[in-house]
């Protein structure tokens, strides 16, 4: 099991960015969670595995078709939590 940790800026926020990351974590099978922050970037957090992880790391450089990603830092770290689903949180 391996960990990503995500903040993506730009136009992310009030575009579907959050129920569109939940739909392709599941696709992959990954947990973990997203949520919007105050200053309008969007966190990530994913659990799986690494090739999975990837594929999520790439598409969520890009976003749905609706979100303009101006950035996407990704950190791997190491999981200190076990996630059973893939969640938005508010």
């Amino acid at each position: 099991m391996q960990q990503i940790y995500v903040i993506i800026s730009g136009h992310v926020q009030n575009v579907g960015f959050r129920y569109s990351t939940r739909q392709r974590a599941e696709s992959l099978g990954l947990t973990g969670f997203v949520r919007n922050l105050p200053d309008r970037d969007v966190e990530v957090v994913a659990q799986g595995k690494k090739e999975d992880l990837k594929q999520m790391a790439e598409w969520l450089k890009k976003g749905p078709s609706s979100a303009v990603v101006r950035d996407s830092k990704i950190d791997w770290v190491k999981p200190t939590k076990t996630y059973e689903c893939f969640s938005i949180e508010f």
